[in-house]
C-alpha cells in the first residue's frame, strides 16, 4: 500500500516530467498539497516526507490546522477558497498566502486585518476564467482595477494569478483557456515587481496547466487519497 511519501514523490516526479515535456527547468514548477478535510497526521506525514506548502479551502478547518501546526518550521500555509467578508480577519492573522482574492473588499480587508508582526500577505487574484456563475473569481473586465487597488495596499503583495478552469472542457476549451491565463500573467509579470505566480492545474490537467505556464499546482486526492 502506497504511503503519503510514496504519492507525494510521484506527484513530483509526475510535475517534473510534465516541466521536461514543455522544455521548462524541473524546478520552475511548485506543488501545493491540498489537504483540505484531512487529519493533522496526514499533514504532519507529508511535512516529514518534505512538503512545505499546503492548500486549504475552508477557513476554520483551516485555521485550527494552522494553529495546531504552528511548531513545524517552514510551513507556508495557502488559503485557495473562498473568503467571506466577516472571516478575513483569522485568515489575515494565520495563513501566508490567499490565493482567491476576487473583489477589492476582500483585499482591503486583508491588508487592514494583517498584523503588523507578520510580513504582508501574499496573495494571487482569482481569475473566472471561464465566466462560469458557479465559479468564483474576478471578471476579466474588471481585472485591472484589482490588481491596482490590490498594488496600492501596504499589507498586502500581489504575487499572481489564480485560476480553476471549467471542469471537462473540450481540448480546444481548454487550451484556449490556458492560453488566455497564460497571456494574462505574462502582461503582468513583464510589469510588477513580485508577479511571479500562475496558480493553475490539478491532478486531472496538471499537464496542459505546466504545459502553458503554470508555477503552482494545487494536488489533493492524488497525495491524500480520497476526500472524507
Amino acid at each position: 500500500m502506497q504511503t503519503i511519501a510514496d504519492r507525494l514523490n510521484s506527484a513530483q516526479k509526475g510535475i517534473d516530467q510534465a516541466a521536461n515535456n514543455a522544455h521548462r527547468p524541473p524546478k520552475s514548477v511548485k506543488l501545493l498539497a491540498v489537504s483540505k478535510t484531512k487529519p493533522v497526521s496526514d499533514i504532519i506525514e507529508a511535512y516529514e516526507a518534505g512538503q512545505r506548502r499546503f492548500g486549504e479551502n475552508y477557513v476554520q478547518e483551516g485555521v485550527e490546522k494552522v494553529q495546531e501546526l504552528s511548531h513545524l518550521e517552514n510551513i507556508e500555509w495557502h488559503m485557495i477558497g473562498p473568503i467571506q467578508s466577516n472571516k478575513t480577519k483569522v485568515v489575515a492573522e494565520h495563513f501566508d498566502w490567499v490565493q482567491s482574492v476576487d473583489r477589492e473588499k476582500i483585499a482591503r480587508r486583508l491588508s487592514e486585518q494583517r498584523p503588523e508582526s507578520m510580513p504582508p500577505l501574499n496573495v494571487c487574484i482569482q481569475v473566472n476564467i471561464d465566466d462560469e456563475d458557479s465559479k468564483s473569481g474576478v471578471a476579466l473586465s474588471e481585472l485591472d482595477a484589482l490588481v491596482t487597488f490590490i498594488e496600492s495596499q501596504e499589507r498586502l503583495i500581489l504575487r499572481g494569478l489564480m485560476a480553476i478552469p471549467k471542469a471537462n472542457p473540450s481540448k480546444e476549451q481548454q487550451r484556449a483557456s490556458l492560453t488566455q491565463l497564460k497571456e494574462l500573467f505574462d502582461h503582468y509579470h513583464t510589469s510588477l515587481s513580485n508577479f511571479d505566480t500562475l496558480s493553475v492545474g490539478m491532478s486531472s490537467d496538471m499537464g496542459e496547466a505546466i504545459q502553458h505556464g503554470s508555477t503552482m499546482v494545487r494536488i489533493g486526492t492524488a497525495i491524500f487519497g480520497k476526500r472524507n
